[in-house]
């Protein structure tokens, strides 16, 4: 079927439009993470407001420009002494969702100066109220009228223009009705703890009434910490370690000061006085232009910094559309690095000159400082031989190992370094567990601190060959027992040796690296799996493979016992015995067959005892 030539209407322009409630239940579930931030918002927009008011006027009236708060449980007012709004102003800032006063031309060129840059702040105020009412005058029009906006949660609002009369000073005031349902975030004593929470390092005066009569409270009557003066260092000192107490919670080990002035960033970072887990990276507070923006701010900070919690306040840090962490950018990266380095230089300074200070700190964050050694040169060299270590001579440092073993030896597991600690320390070897997380690598470094020592990984040959042969004859004795005990143990690729070694009250000892079973399976499942000549091949390849090793203590009582029994499956089950004690010693978990092997071998040594009794 053709269709008929018709002609086609010429596109209309249309608008979109927009559901207010459905807006403001988005942002109150996708943005902002508590409805609290409508007051953050608030201050926010105050102290942009007096920052264009001091652009516009340098020279400061002769009263300070500040920002007044007031609850009472009827209504929350912020005012403030800023730059203000003219009625051309309030239609296209106000009445337009999405746009900002801050995108106009002439202060968009300095947007640097403003927290803010985003339109939609004042709609997080619909999260605790259903009206907001907005009186402001402005300061760059000479006799200005004031101007009211009061816009309502179905999306309504209206402008009028009132004598200047209505608010005799620029500025704007913004009144909040609270819904009933939003007391938790508007009564009064609840304003004043928001105050303080997020403006207590702002630089403009803030003042709270709650209505009584009485005199109005400073929300931040003392600037930073840092920027105060002090008598002395000491004082100063103490004055950081009590602001970083009653941020945090805990006394510091140590306080720390950061100062960037090419991002005007300046704070403390306190040192926990315990050990935290490893990877678990702790938030820091961070403001912006004395605004708070987040205490879980995780991004100011590498990974291996989790010793310390930062408090800092920036000029030059963008923060997300939330305005609750920070975007991540190139400053933000430079930032980062360069309070890392801080970090690395006390470090610095406390293996230098603080052996006491040092101490304490790696005996709570060795680990951190063991993650950092990894990958920082100038930290392996001050620290490497005070970091702790698990050793055959108990925990202590590489420096203090080293001092009684030139040559040092490593395992690569922890379950290695169990099954031969003890009889390594009774043999006069030296071995480091390189188990745990960087360990190892740092151990082989060692030659680089101390030329004279040497390090190798540890392996069953290296042991085997500092155990005392038995003689001649005391081996041939055993030939017979030994042979019974390999031919029961060949099902766990296992070998069977006669040995002396201390301590005598360990019967055997069995090598076995957790590489060396990883590398016959995955031998005897290939081989499984493939016949004729691949299959022939594959076989030889798996006799190749490393083998585990039951090494029999003769110094022991029960396995010079053991080795003299002429009974077939008596020694079988001996070595079975032997060989599951062995595996349980060794701390890594069984495999089935390994478990059933110890419960048969188990109920058969008690059958045979309670059949020799009867």
């Amino acid at each position: 079927m053709t269709l008929p030539d018709t002609p086609l209407s010429p596109a209309a322009d249309r608008t979109f439009q927009v559901d207010l409630r459905g807006l403001v239940d988005l942002l109150s579930h996708h943005l902002y993470s508590s409805p609290r931030v409508y007051l953050r918002e608030l201050l926010q927009n105050a102290v942009d407001a007096l920052t264009a008011r001091h652009r516009l006027e340098p020279a400061a009236p002769a009263d300070p420009l500040g920002i007044r708060l007031y609850a009472d449980g009827a209504v929350v007012r912020v005012e403030d002494d800023g730059v203000g709004l003219t009625e051309a102003d309030v239609h296209t800032f106000l009445a337009t969702i999405g746009r900002s006063s801050k995108r106009a031309d002439q202060i968009a060129e300095q947007r640097a100066d403003f927290i803010g840059q985003f339109g939609i702040g004042l709609l997080s105020c619909f999260l605790v109220a259903d009206e907001i009412h907005v009186l402001s005058r402005s300061a760059r029009t000479p006799d200005a009228p004031a101007v009211e906006w009061r816009g309502r949660g179905d999306g309504s609002y209206t402008v009028r223009t009132l004598p200047a009369s209505a608010r005799p000073r620029p500025g704007t005031t913004v009144t909040l009705t609270p819904r009933a349902d939003a007391g938790e975030w508007t009564r009064p004593a609840q304003v004043h703890a928001l105050a303080r929470h997020f403006g207590s390092l702002l630089r403009h005066p803030v003042t709270f009434d709650d209505g009584t009569g009485g005199p109005g409270a400073s929300v931040n009557p003392e600037p930073a910490p840092w920027a105060r003066t002090y008598p002395t260092p000491g004082a100063r000192a103490r004055a950081l370690a009590a602001y970083g107490e009653e941020v945090f919670g805990f006394t510091p080990l140590d306080t720390i000061e950061l100062d960037l002035p090419a991002v005007g960033l300046k704070g403390i970072a306190c040192v926990l006085p315990e050990a935290v887990p490893a990877g678990r990276r702790h938030g820091h507070r961070v403001h912006v232009k004395g605004m708070l923006l987040s205490e879980q701010a995780e991004e100011i900070l590498p990974d291996w910094a989790f010793f310390v919690r930062c408090v800092v306040d920036a000029e030059s840090l963008r923060p997300t559309a939330s305005r609750e962490s920070l975007y991540e950018d190139d400053t933000l990266a430079a930032v980062r690095e360069a309070l890392a380095e801080r970090l690395r230089a006390w470090i610095a300074r406390a293996a230098a000159s603080d052996p006491d200070l040092l101490h304490r700190f790696l005996q709570a964050h060795h680990l951190a400082v063991k993650s950092l050694a990894v990958h920082d040169d100038e930290i392996l060299r001050m620290l490497l031989p005070w970091l702790p270590f698990e050793t055959t001579d108990g925990h202590t440092t590489l420096d203090e190992f080293a001092r009684t073993h030139r040559t040092v030896l490593v395992t690569s597991s922890v379950e290695e370094f169990r099954q031969v600690a003890a009889i390594a320390s009774a043999a006069g070897l030296g071995v480091v567990n390189g188990g745990y997380t960087y360990d190892r690598e740092l151990v082989h470094r060692l030659p680089e601190i101390r030329p004279e020592v040497s390090v190798a990984d540890l392996d069953p040959a290296t042991l085997t060959a500092h155990l005392d042969p038995v003689d001649r004859e005391t081996e041939l004795a055993a030939a017979a027992y030994l042979a019974q005990a390999r031919d029961a143990l060949a099902v766990f690729d296992c070998d069977v040796a006669l040995r002396t070694f201390q301590p005598a009250s360990a019967p055997a000892l069995l090598l076995d690296s957790r590489e060396a079973r990883h590398e016959r399976t995955r031998s005897r499942l290939a081989r499984e799996q493939q016949g004729g000549l691949w299959g022939d091949i594959l076989g030889h390849l798996r006799q190749e493979a490393p083998r585990a090793q039951l090494i029999l203590n003769q110094l022991n009582p029960l396995v010079r016992t053991a080795v003299t029994i002429d009974e077939p499956e008596l020694a079988r089950t001996s070595a079975e015995a032997l060989y599951g004690q062995a595996a349980m010693l060794s701390r890594r978990p069984l495999r089935p067959a390994e478990s059933s092997l110890i419960n048969r071998s188990f109920l058969d040594l008690l059958a045979h005892a309670l059949r020799k009794d009867s």
